[in-house]
């Protein structure tokens, strides 16, 4: 699947700190939801559906993407 990011709004989070070492988010036209890093904005992005979105934020927030 191929989606234009060309006119994409990207944010960070009001929790960043003033550093680069960051996620950027946007929310896409297509009702996707496109991430990227901010150390490279010209570089890859990866695209979720909101329902994997929703799974994605879950998961963070509950500690399952953490290593062991």
């Amino acid at each position: 699947m191929t989606v234009d990011l060309s006119g994409a709004t990207w944010f960070k989070s009001s929790r960043s700190s003033a550093g680069k070492e960051c996620v950027e988010v946007a929310f896409l036209s297509s009702n996707r939801i496109g991430v990227r890093d901010s150390k490279n904005p010209s570089g890859p992005a990866l695209v979720f559906t909101p329902d994997e979105w929703d799974a994605f934020v879950a998961n963070a927030i509950s500690g399952t993407l953490d290593r062991a």
